[in-house]
Parts: structure tokens; C-alpha cells; sequence
């Protein structure tokens, strides 16, 4: 992952509108919901709305629509028409596009999902989905009639509307309403920004139960997961934890927090979890290898199983799978990717070490 300028070299880019830097990073604007080259042409905001991202793809997985005047997702790369597809969506969620819309415009729907797939993580009709389930709940929660939210989203018929909920939140949409009025418990999932890349987290009145980088999957993995994992409703929203959790997470990369105060949610099988409170007690500034882990919980020679539980971990930072690395003093594996782990690490004055022996 190539290293972003610094802030302060990249807002003199943004507002000088230096074409040296396009494809360099990505400005995002948090009071227009879009994000755009380095070059743009656009009145620039104030730097206090402005988030720079390393990648578009990072920028979408964040919640910004490309800006319709420089087109970000133009590129050598990529034919013209990705960039319009995502546009279309974005302009309206409600629309559905079928594949044989995209043969009647010179598209092969193959092409497309192929196309999607590798630049973004989702094929194109799941891209579709999302956003327009998405818009169909936002509605539910703002008051709007389930009827409503049906017809105006997109959706021929209750039962197709109530499927597609369900694939994606976990319970029918009526539910999950309830749930929300009645204060019963469900999944709240949000967006978190971080000098590292956009987080995608989520809480249930128990606690913090996800916290993982949003370019590793969309919305519709992140919900598969939790549903099986809790059984809970899942759907975007704040809380009193995410809102906490966010002033603890820019804490801690401003050098201002060591250790974190927030309530978890994690429940996994019982040698993961003894696994995953072991992480806990890693002292910040610290690492370990994977022998030392497996030693501390008991288990010398599962270093092997050690090493899975570690990679289903699925609240970093909070709990620092980041600070295991392998025998030798090298970092090993990450699932957000080594440069953050190194970037964390880093951040955290965690000095190499050299271990006699153990799992690389």
C-alpha cells in the first residue's frame, strides 16, 4: 500500500488543485457527501471537512459519492462506463439497472460483474442491492411506512422487499423497526474514519462486537457475519459505545491514549475467546510471538490453532491481533494488511524483537 503525503503537502494539492497528485490521493468532503481528484475544479471546502484517502476505492467503502465534475473513477484502468454505472446508482438508489439494461447499452452484464468485482469487492448487482436496501431502511427509520419504503425503493412486491431484508439485516424489516422502537437490542453498524483507512463498526447495547477496515468487505459479508455469530437484527445506526468508541479511536492515533475503556462483545468459541482476552493483555508498546501466546493461555504446542483464532479476531485495535508477530521479529500476517500493522505498531513505539522459536 503505497504511503499517502503528508496532510498538510496534500490540503496545499487539494487547494492549488495540483494535477501532479492525482491518482496520489483522493479528497473526501464530509458536507457534501462526495469525494474528488486532487485537480478538481470545485470550490474547495474548509480543511476541517476534508479527508484524504489513499485509493476511490477506499473513498466508496467510506460512504462518499464520486464528484460528478472530476470523476475519480475514471481512470487508465477503467473504461468510462464504471464510473457512470456507480454514478447512476449513487444518483438514485431506487433504480434498478438489469443486465438486460447493460446489453441494450453495448454492456456484457459478465464484463460488468467482473469488472466490479475486482475493483470494488462486490459485483454489481450486489453493489445495487446494498445501496438500495440501505436507502429502503434509512426510510423505515425515519418514520416512512413499510408499504412505502417497498414501492418508492425499487421493489415489486412486499415479499421480494421482505427477502432481500432479510438476506441483509438478519430479520424482516417490520422487525427490525420494532426493534428499534422498542428498544430491543439489535446490531448497529457505522462508518469510523482513521488516519489508516475507513473502519466499519458495529455495538449492541452490550458492547463494542466488530471494528474492522471497511476495504476488507461490504456491508453485506460484515452483516452475514454478525447475524451468525449474534443472531441479532443488523442495521446502520450510532449508539452510545460507537459514539465512545470514536473519541477513543482518535485518542489513540493523536498518541493521546494507551488502552481503551470500551465494553466488548465478542463471543466466539472458548479457546478463541481465551485467545482473544490473552491479546487483550499484550501491554501497549509490546508484541508477542505466537509461542509466547499459546504458552500464556496453557496450550505451548497449539501455536497452529493460536494463529486462527488471532486471524478470526474481529475487533482490532482494540483487541491488538497487531501485536503478534512472527519468530524471527517479523510481523507476519494482518488481515487489514501489514503496512497498517506495521503503521500500528509504529504508533505505538512497539520495538522488533527476536524469539527463540515459533510460529512465522
Amino acid at each position: 500500500m503505497p504511503t499517502l503525503p503528508s496532510v498538510d503537502e496534500m490540503d496545499v494539492a487539494f487547494r492549488n488543485r495540483d494535477a501532479s497528485y492525482d491518482g496520489i490521493f483522493y479528497a473526501a468532503v464530509a458536507t457534501t457527501g462526495i469525494f474528488c481528484r486532487p485537480s478538481c475544479p470545485a470550490r474547495k471546502p474548509k480543511p476541517e471537512n476534508v479527508a484524504f484517502y489513499a485509493s476511490a476505492s477506499e473513498a466508496l467503502f467510506a460512504g462518499y459519492r464520486p464528484c460528478a465534475r472530476c470523476r475519480p473513477l475514471t481512470s487508465s484502468a477503467d473504461p468510462a462506463w464504471v464510473a457512470e454505472l456507480v454514478e447512476r446508482v449513487e444518483d438514485d438508489p431506487r433504480r434498478r439497472i438489469r443486465d438486460a439494461d447493460l446489453r441494450s447499452e453495448g454492456l456484457e452484464p459478465a464484463t460488468v460483474r467482473r469488472r466490479f468485482q475486482a475493483r470494488f469487492g462486490l459485483s454489481f448487482q450486489a453493489y445495487q442491492r446494498a445501496r438500495r436496501l440501505a436507502a429502503a431502511f434509512e426510510a423505515i427509520k425515519s418514520g416512512a411506512r413499510i408499504d412505502d419504503a417497498v414501492f418508492d425503493h425499487g421493489y415489486e412486491s412486499h415479499s421480494g422487499f421482505r427477502d432481500a431484508f432479510a438476506r441483509l439485516f438478519g430479520s424482516a424489516p417490520g422487525a427490525a423497526a420494532k426493534a428499534t422502537e422498542s428498544g430491543g437490542d439489535f446490531v448497529r453498524i457505522s462508518w469510523l474514519e482513521s488516519p489508516i483507512g475507513p473502519l466499519i463498526a458495529a455495538a449492541t447495547d452490550r458492547g463494542v462486537c466488530l471494528l474492522e477496515f471497511s476495504d476488507r468487505r461490504m456491508l453485506e459479508a460484515q452483516a452475514r457475519t454478525l447475524r451468525s455469530r449474534l443472531g441479532l437484527p443488523v442495521a446502520p445506526g450510532s449508539s452510545p459505545h460507537l459514539v465512545r468508541l470514536s473519541e477513543e479511536l482518535a485518542e489513540y492515533f493523536a498518541g493521546k491514549r494507551r488502552s481503551f475503556d470500551l465494553p466488548l462483545f465478542e463471543p466466539g468459541t472458548p479457546f478463541q475467546e481465551r485467545v482473544w482476552e490473552e491479546l487483550r493483555r499484550i501491554p501497549f508498546g509490546e508484541t508477542r510471538s505466537y509461542k509466547e501466546l499459546a504458552t500464556a493461555i496453557g496450550e505451548p504446542h497449539a501455536m497452529r490453532a493460536v494463529a486462527r483464532a488471532n486471524g478470526f479476531n474481529r475487533i482490532a485495535i482494540l483487541v491488538p491481533c497487531h501485536r503478534v508477530i512472527g519468530a524471527d521479529g517479523g510481523l507476519g500476517g494482518y488481515g487489514g494488511g501489514i503496512w497498517r500493522k506495521q503503521r500500528l505498531l509504529e504508533l505505538e513505539g512497539a520495538r522488533p524483537r527476536t524469539h527463540a522459536s515459533s510460529l512465522s
